[in-house]
């Protein structure tokens, strides 16, 4: 196999695993904002939340 070939393909996948990570993670960020929101509207309701941090 072509060399230029090969490490393109490893940056290209690099590249891609590290854009695929970003995705979940403002997903994530969104929804403990969204519940952060939530209990400083209604601090009654804290009990109704969970929020989790997953630390990979």
């Amino acid at each position: 196999m072509n060399p230029l070939v090969s490490a393109a393909s490893v940056i290209a996948a690099g590249l891609a695993v590290g854009l695929a990570s970003i995705g979940p993670r403002v997903g994530q960020g969104a929804i403990a904002g969204q519940a952060v929101e939530g209990i400083a509207r209604q601090p009654d309701a804290e009990g109704k939340y969970e929020v989790h941090y997953f630390l990979v």
